[in-house]
């Protein structure tokens, strides 16, 4: 059976919010220095600088800067109309993913006046004795903020990779018994023809046999948890006839999922009675 390539997806969902805060009209300036985190500042009103990369930026009232992990930055306020600003810190896989969606980068770290005011979608970060729903609804509140970042300052967008859109939707929607190869293409919004040739060239075989593969392999899997009945597991993998699902399974694999289920019981029998050989201990459900 052709083993089929599961897609790579965001399961770290790491967004830690460490620091926030309010800073009034003053002198405060910073650096040069670095720091392991991001730090996504909004100005409010008055004037400022920010040296980085070489690069000196004027900042005024309705611009943002943010600061990289480990990138040496420097910022001070206007001496004769000092900066006020708002800002947020933030550290984690996710931050990095969801910085990387805007156009904010370590060597272009300011934009420009955005449509509305941002200041006051800046979440506040409670203390470290804060409840875990406190700081689940903190970084709801970045991630809100962060979403005006992407849509109106974002990265420019990559050519649409319509095999990945179609393989992504396969692998989100598998389980439906009314998935339909028209439904892929819908939701792909390609033309039928044009989105059939560029799955072939790219995976070697049509949407449907995609489908049916991945439906297959996810059948395995089930297949080889103990405990559910071959109806259940094709329920489970889009298919409401058992009968069918038994036919297309064993077309597939070779087996049929009854075949399947036993030859996984002997190789798990098997491998529990070498680590009992072996000196491993029996451990029980």
């Amino acid at each position: 059976m052709k083993q089929i390539r599961i897609f790579d997806t965001f399961n770290s969902s790491q967004l830690i919010c460490t620091y926030s805060g309010y800073k009034p009209a003053n002198r405060h300036k910073w650096g040069p220095g670095v720091r392991d985190i991001y730090a996504l500042h909004f100005i409010v009103s008055g004037k400022g600088t920010l040296e980085t990369h070489n690069q000196r930026y004027l900042l005024t009232a309705g611009d943002s800067f943010m600061i990289f992990p480990q990138t040496e930055i420097h910022y001070y306020p206007d001496p004769e109309d000092p900066w006020e600003y708002v800002w947020i810190e933030f550290k984690g896989d996710e931050a990095k993913r969801l910085v990387a969606m805007t156009e904010l980068e370590p060597d272009k770290p300011v934009v420009t006046v955005c449509k509305v005011d941002l200041k006051p979608y800046f979440p506040v970060v409670p203390g470290a004795e804060a409840r875990p729903f406190e700081k689940m609804r903190t970084e709801a509140q970045l991630r809100l903020l962060l979403s005006y970042y992407v849509e109106f300052y974002p990265r420019e967008s990559p050519s649409i990779n319509y095999v990945q859109l179609a393989k992504e939707y396969i692998m989100i929607n598998y389980w439906r018994t009314t998935l339909t190869v028209s439904d892929i293409v819908h939701a792909v919004s390609l033309e039928r023809s044009y989105l059939f040739r560029l799955f072939k060239e790219a995976e070697g075989m049509s949407i449907s046999s995609y489908l049916t593969a991945y439906r297959i392999e996810r059948a395995c899997e089930l297949l080889r948890s103990p405990g559910l009945s071959i109806k259940s597991v094709a329920c489970s993998v889009g298919y409401k006839d058992q009968l069918y699902f038994s036919k297309i399974f064993k077309k597939a694999a070779s087996y049929t999922p009854s075949e399947y289920m036993t030859l996984h019981s002997q190789d798990t029998n098997a491998l529990a009675e070498e680590d009992a050989v072996a000196g491993f201990p029996e451990i029980s459900n």
